[in-house]
């Protein structure tokens, strides 16, 4: 079986062929998936919990009334579950907390000049949504990426969405999580009902997690409203580039490309080297790997996109690779984290034969919720912060002030801000007297 990757040769290409070929799958008709979209969050504001029950049943077939989970419905699925699977999302879930624990902030208290302290706070964000994809699997380890870190930060209300019907997987990560309510509604609508809230879902502050098209969509236009919600960060397909040298493992390499490419159809999966010989071994251990794939039809057509580009050398990879700015990276070099310094775009990276991308996914402990599409030239992986917010706190002495007066009231002076140089003077005369 053929690969379906092509192989190009980067050095034999033009600037513009070069572009072109680092750019991603098109995105779906934008303009009648915004206006689609508009559409629902509208009725979803317009009509609350009728709406979004219509929607649910029509689009994710929910049966019955209510859409909300109980406590009893968690409970249940925790009973119903082996203990192997248990066993496996509470490994994954402490190795998240362990991570994650590591990057609460202590308060910053700096002394600026004798009588100025300055210091800085963090705070959890009060109400979050998680929103968890439906499809085909379950998808645990989402909730644990968003819930883990919203639990560690102290957000007092964290609100899941998931689309019918809610796997027993999903339900006991929650439990983990420290969850609060669990609805089973999903797509665009669950969305719009996170950000504006119904009579059952009440708003929220922040949105959190991936989804298809259409929630991906309902995201951005929610984020921009300022009767909205804040959003994690934008995002697009899933995707990986490989930094492979001659003697890495073939095998291990298409390994790699095949679990991103099995995401979905629009997935990306590259593979860097300047070895003619292993971009050729890649391209038949593909073929042998797409053999096995339960999902080997959706990785087929990620491959239609996808390619192996054989470069001059390993610096030049490297350059390929902060060009393109992927969300995974994986480097399988003899030194790896040599090069680790000089990799300026990335997501989340892999270094090393023996760190294959699914370990980020479920249980190394960082997140897996990333940016996409080249945004991690700006955006970062989802962290603690995402889930926090700082502000800032001043307290001066007497003495503190009239150190600083003359600079603030000659400033003041020359944005030509009067109250604000009066606001320092008043202090400063009733000082002096």
């Amino acid at each position: 079986m053929q690969s379906g990757m092509q192989t190009v040769n980067w050095s034999g290409l033009s600037n513009e062929q070069q572009v072109s070929l680092l750019a991603r799958p098109a995105m779906a008709d934008s303009s009648a998936l915004t206006n689609t979209v508009a559409e629902i969050i509208s009725a979803i504001r317009s009509d609350g919990d009728k709406a979004l029950l219509d929607y649910t049943k029509r689009f994710d077939k929910l049966e019955g009334e209510t859409f909300t989970i109980t406590d009893q419905d968690i409970k249940q699925a925790g009973a119903r579950l082996g203990d192997e699977i248990k066993e496996a999302i509470t490994t994954a879930y402490n190795q998240v907390v362990k991570f994650h624990t590591a990057q609460v902030q202590e308060v910053i208290t700096v002394e600026t000049m004798p009588g100025v302290v300055c210091e800085m706070h963090t705070q959890a964000i009060e109400s979050v949504g998680l929103y968890i994809p439906g499809g085909s699997a379950p998808l645990p380890s989402t909730v644990i990426m968003t819930g883990a870190p919203a639990q560690i930060a102290g957000c007092s209300r964290i609100v899941l969405c998931s689309p019918p019907p809610l796997a027993d997987e999903i339900l006991f990560a929650a439990s983990l999580c420290g969850v609060n309510e669990i609805y089973t509604v999903g797509g665009a609508q669950a969305v719009a009902a996170l950000a504006y809230g119904t009579e059952t879902i009440g708003a929220v502050d922040k949105i959190f997690g991936p989804g298809n098209s259409f929630v991906t969509e309902a995201k951005r236009q929610v984020s921009n409203d300022f009767a909205g919600a804040a959003i994690d960060m934008p995002a697009g397909p899933s995707e990986v580039l490989v930094i492979a040298d001659q003697d890495a493992d073939p095998a291990f390499i298409a390994a790699d490309l095949l679990s991103q490419a099995e995401h979905g159809h629009d997935s990306q999966s590259i593979l860097v080297t300047p070895s003619q010989q292993v971009a050729e071994q890649t391209a038949l251990e593909i073929g042998k790997q797409l053999a096995v794939l339960e999902r080997r039809e959706i990785a087929e057509k990620a491959l239609a996109h996808s390619v192996s580009i054989v470069c001059e050398d390993i610096n030049q990879a490297v350059e390929i690779s902060n060009r393109y700015a992927p969300e995974h990276l994986i480097v399988q070099t003899k030194d790896p984290r040599a090069l680790q310094p000089q990799l300026k775009n990335a997501g989340s990276i892999f270094l090393g034969a023996w760190t294959p991308e699914s370990v980020g996914d479920y249980a190394s402990g960082t997140n897996h919720v990333l940016p996409t599409y080249g945004y991690t030239k700006t955006y970062s992986s989802l962290g603690l912060a995402d889930f926090s917010k700082r502000y800032t706190v001043q307290e001066l002495s007497a003495d503190g002030l009239r150190r600083l007066a003359p600079t603030v009231t000659c400033l003041a002076d020359a944005e030509g801000l009067t109250a604000h140089k009066r606001a320092v003077t008043i202090r400063m005369d009733k000082l002096n007297k």
